[in-house]
């Protein structure tokens, strides 16, 4: 690699592991604030913040350009799927720490692996099977199932990482047709419009100041989160940011700590590090065979 690449991985990387720290931040804000407020009303600031400024940032250089598809239904799943991970995202914050969340949802790569795979009709190497096994063997650890410490809402981000795995599916779909900023544009507007159609039902008027911030910083860290994702993948190759972006796993644990002053316990620290360790391998690998372009999940 010569000295110009080096420098622009080296970039890259920097962007992708300060993406992972908005993020981390987004999830610990999310689970303070949602204690006292309801979930849907959560989410729709945090999506109508991201759409509002997206629409500035865009609009001025691109105008009514922005709007052109050629995939309306698609961009309308998208939205959809994108919905349901924000409400099972948003709730399972609401029941369980910030690290532990953030490490069951990074499964993502590895299902989206197998349902890649499974509907390419592909043969799965057995290295690929053992890293999927790993993750799961790690998620177990995680939740324990039939320990004191299980509670049905952990179930709640492995729904999330299949929706997930769903929305990053048909994104690189679209990816092939699609302007990647028409597709954001796009999806924060139809997240903002649907969760609006739902709002009269669970409406709650923040009547606190500090929670008034706490939204606006949920709005602000999704989208400059999604913005230092662009400069990276601008700057490195997927191959070679994937495995940072486990790096929300640490970030999350340090504001569940700061914030909440949690720490997971050993056999925890165990079961995410066997995720992170199995998810970066078994994502690299799938970036490395070109089966599918991996994105971190977006919630």
């Amino acid at each position: 690699m010569n000295p110009t690449h080096r420098h622009a991985s080296l970039q890259g990387i920097g962007f992708a592991v300060l993406a992972t720290a908005c993020f981390a931040t987004l999830d610990t804000t999310t689970r303070h604030v949602s204690a006292g407020l309801s979930v849907l009303v959560a989410l729709w600031f945090r999506y109508v913040i991201q759409a509002l400024i997206t629409t500035i940032v865009v609009w001025p250089g691109r105008g009514s350009q922005v709007l052109r598809t050629r995939n309306p239904r698609f961009q309308l799943a998208r939205g959809l799927l994108l919905l349901a991970c924000g409400v099972l995202a948003f709730t399972s914050l609401k029941y369980m720490p910030v690290g532990e969340f953030t490490a069951i949802s990074l499964l993502s790569p590895l299902v989206i692996t197998l349902l890649s795979a499974w509907m390419l009709k592909e043969s799965i190497r057995p290295l690929r099977w053992l890293l999927v096994l790993g993750g799961f063997v790690g998620t177990l650890v995680i939740i324990r199932p039939g320990s004191h410490e299980f509670d049905w809402t952990l179930a709640l981000p492995l729904l999330l990482v299949l929706a997930n795995a769903g929305f990053q599916i048909l994104t690189s779909h679209m990816s092939k047709t699609e302007d990647p900023i028409t597709t954001h544009f796009y999806t924060g507007w139809i997240v903002t419009v649907l969760a609006s159609l739902m709002l009269p039902f669970v409406w709650q008027m923040p009547t606190d100041g500090v929670v008034w911030l706490q939204l606006l910083l949920m709005g602000l860290m999704g989208t400059v989160g999604h913005f230092f994702l662009i400069l990276a993948y601008g700057r490195a190759p997927a191959a070679t940011l994937t495995p940072y972006m486990y790096a929300q796993i640490g970030f999350g644990v340090l504001g569940g700590w700061i914030v909440f002053n949690h720490l997971p316990d050993q056999w925890t620290f165990v079961g995410m590090g066997l995720i992170a360790l199995c998810g970066a391998l078994g994502a690299w690998l799938t970036v490395r065979e070109n089966r599918i372009s991996i994105q971190p999940p977006e919630t």
